[in-house]
């Protein structure tokens, strides 16, 4: 017997197909369904508009959110003892030692400023390697690395300040022993 229904169905399809719904037979429908004050209710649509302001204050939010927390992470120095109190010891001897060397140079400015610009322009370029490594401790993975980096960056300038302090002394000799001569004479 289905198989006389199947068979009715294909030679009669385009009669079955010709038929519409009415056009009101939704509305109908769904006034028969359960629930019914729901369904009649106006559909809230959002418009384009709308959509986008409420993404450009979510994004301006987050925005903000991340700067914040960008500029809290600034304000904390990092404790280097908590990372290596060994490391620590070390980076705070070697950054006295630079200041208190960067002072006997500052001695010179006055006396000679070209020798003290050019001396000064090449401790100016290790401590803007100094501080950037600086930066990047906050955000390192490996912190014990960078800060050994740090580290190495002080001990090379302090024993570039040395040597350049001795050279100031040499030439401070040296003056004083032509000084000497001119007047023996």
């Amino acid at each position: 017997m289905s198989k006389g229904l199947e068979d009715f169905i294909k030679q009669n399809k385009n009669e079955f197909n010709d038929q519409e719904p009415e056009a009101d037979l939704w509305p109908k429908i769904e006034k028969r369904l359960p629930g019914q004050a729901i369904a009649n209710q106006p559909k809230k649509t959002f418009t384009l508009g709308f959509v986008l302001r409420v993404a450009a204050l979510v994004m301006l939010v987050m925005g903000a959110g991340f700067i914040f927390y960008l500029q809290k992470q600034h304000q904390q120095p990092i404790d280097l003892a908590r990372i290596n109190p060994e490391y620590a010891r070390q980076q705070m001897h070697y950054a006295s030692e630079v200041e208190s060397k960067r002072v006997e140079l500052k001695t010179i400015a006055k006396s000679d400023p070209e020798l003290y610009q050019e001396f000064n322009s090449e401790i100016i370029k290790m401590d803007s390697t100094y501080k950037k490594l600086n930066k990047e401790l906050v955000a390192s993975p490996n912190q014990e690395r960078v800060l050994r980096a740090m580290i190495r960056n002080l001990q090379i300038q302090t024993e570039l300040l040395n040597q350049q302090l001795e050279v100031i002394e040499q030439y401070n000799q040296t003056k004083k022993q032509e000084n000497h001569g001119t007047k023996n004479i």
